[in-house]
């Protein structure tokens, strides 16, 4: 009967669109004559995506997320059963590029066989942030997994405040995104103030950066880190407008701009204009405040990358972290050629970054950061093994806080309050359930992330390598990743002794599994 339910509407869905389309087709004077059918026709079209991903496509159809993958997220955000059976209903055999995790018989850990195992676990990231620059405020995260930057104004204050409860249950971290830090920031989480191209929350009142602002905020806020965006994955080198009729005295206040006026965010920072500038003013960041400073990305030209690494080979200064947001992310609204065609899809974008300061021997001084679609399992599993040593999940956690993939957030009229300064549709979204939800999701995929780790035959994604990932070519053969990307043996992982350190953590508060006692037959 669950078949039956589930294919039946999908089946009157498909007849009536092919009966509709072969009407309109046979007459088109039928708009004209019958203006209700033209209104159905256009309402259908509206509400296009919701009937796609809850009547009529497959589990693996919709994008950006698909209807399993965004199953897996809400049922590990409400505790509920997240498992799949049946098997994979994947194309394995046929699909190009699809990555396998290679596990090992007899690893280092052992896995304990209870579902919840992992849970409560922190996951601390392996490389301590800002250690390699000794930045007086240098840390470890507390956990791989954090929250991307998601600003209050596109985001609505109770889904900002929920992300941020969420953080302190979790024990990660919260990007603050560009617009400046808000009273729905102050909700327990730590937070990574970033600093966009306008500096909303340190800028004066003609739009100029304000350093003395800046030290005020991070002295006063539970800031651990500071990011300077140079772009993002869905609109790289766009700048933005906020209008007006947008611009409430909330808004106002977490920026530090006037009310009710048009915001413009510049395509380009103006305290710097180039790498060497670049490196002055994070090494003024940092001195000012004692707090490692890094940079977010998307990937382009790679002469910027390149230049980058060469000053901080030769000149000794650098940034303590490395965000690289692939072309396939993307939480704010641009145009159609931007979120499709303008900068590379993670993967091929993080491994010319990793590579590039491989090659000059940084790889182990930088914290590198993804971003893109790494809040699934699979994903994030890749961008360990690539190099990563934590992620950032931006629309994952919003799925997590409710989001259902309208695609409205551009539009004001975010149908869950999510992405919306809407007050009637916010209002249904309670700050403390969601930050629960938002938690357990958080929790979840490092539970995942370390069973993985374990099969894997070691303590911590980070130390998952680059040849326990394979690519599939098609049906007959595969390729490891460290010849997919053209790493040396000893790429993708951190130094020797933090490799040493985080071993040294993970077997203090990572759970154990065993087996039944050995017989007396037993001979190993």
């Amino acid at each position: 009967m669950k078949w039956v339910n589930r294919a039946v509407p999908a089946a009157v869905a498909a007849l009536a669109a092919l009966a509709a389309r072969d009407l309109l087709q046979r007459d088109h004077a039928l708009l004209r004559n019958y203006p209700l059918i033209g209104r159905a026709r256009y309402l259908l079209e509206s509400i296009g995506p919701e009937l796609r991903q809850y009547i009529v496509a497959g589990n693996d159809e919709e994008r950006p997320f698909t209807r399993d993958q965004r199953r897996w997220v809400y049922a590990s955000a409400k505790q509920e059963n997240n498992y799949f059976g049946f098997g994979t209903d994947n194309d394995v055999e046929h699909t190009a590029g699809y990555p396998v995790i290679m596990h090992k018989t007899f690893g280092r850990p052992v896995p304990p066989s209870v579902p919840s195992a992992g849970q409560d676990v922190r996951l601390p990231s392996a490389k301590v942030l800002g250690a390699a620059r000794g930045r007086t405020h240098a840390f470890r995260p507390e956990s791989v997994v954090n929250i991307a930057g998601m600003s209050f104004g596109s985001l609505s204050g109770p889904a900002v405040a929920a992300l941020n409860e969420g953080a302190a249950l979790a024990g990660c971290l919260h990007n603050t995104g560009e617009g400046g830090l808000s009273p729905y920031h102050r909700r327990g989480g730590e937070l990574i103030f970033q600093l966009g191209t306008a500096y909303f929350g340190c800028r004066d009142e003609r739009g100029r950066f304000d350093l003395g602002r800046l030290k005020d905020l991070v002295a006063e806020a539970p800031v651990r880190a500071l990011e300077i965006k140079l772009s993002q994955g869905a609109k790289p080198s766009l700048g933005g407008l906020l209008p007006g009729s947008k611009v409430s005295a909330e808004i106002a206040a977490a920026r530090g701009i006037p009310v009710g006026q048009d915001c413009v965010s510049p395509s380009r920072h103006a305290e710097f204009s180039d790498c060497d500038s670049l490196l002055d003013w994070v090494e003024l960041l940092a001195a000012e405040t004692g707090l490692p400073v890094g940079i977010k990305s998307a990937v382009g030209d790679m002469g910027f990358w390149t230049e980058l690494a060469d000053l901080m080979r030769d000149t000794g200064r650098g940034v303590d972290f490395v965000g690289v947001d692939g072309g396939e992310g993307g939480t704010g609204a641009a145009p159609l050629i931007f979120t499709d065609a303008v900068s590379l899809p993670f993967q091929q974008g993080f491994t010319r970054v990793y590579r590039t300061f491989a090659e000059r021997d940084l790889h182990s001084d930088v914290v590198f950061v993804g971003s893109g679609k790494l809040g699934l399992p699979e994903n994030a599993v890749m961008a360990f093994a690539l190099g990563c040593d934590m992620v950032s999940v931006g629309r994952e956690a919003m799925l997590a806080i409710g989001c259902i993939q309208a695609q409205q957030c551009h539009a004001d009229s975010c149908p869950t309050g999510v992405a919306t300064q809407n007050r009637w549709l916010a209002r249904g979204l309670d700050p403390a359930s969601k930050a629960v939800r938002a938690a357990n999701y958080l929790r979840t995929l490092r539970r995942d992330l370390i069973k993985v780790a374990e099969a894997c035959g070691v303590e911590h994604p980070g130390l998952i390598g680059t040849d326990s990932v394979e690519i599939l070519d098609g049906r007959t053969s595969s390729t490891p990743l460290r010849e997919v990307y053209g790493y040396r043996p000893e790429w993708g992982m951190p130094s020797a002794a933090d490799q040493d350190e985080i071993v040294r953590l993970m077997a203090g508060t990572a759970p154990q599994g065993g087996s039944a006692e050995p017989s007396a037959t037993a001979v190993g």
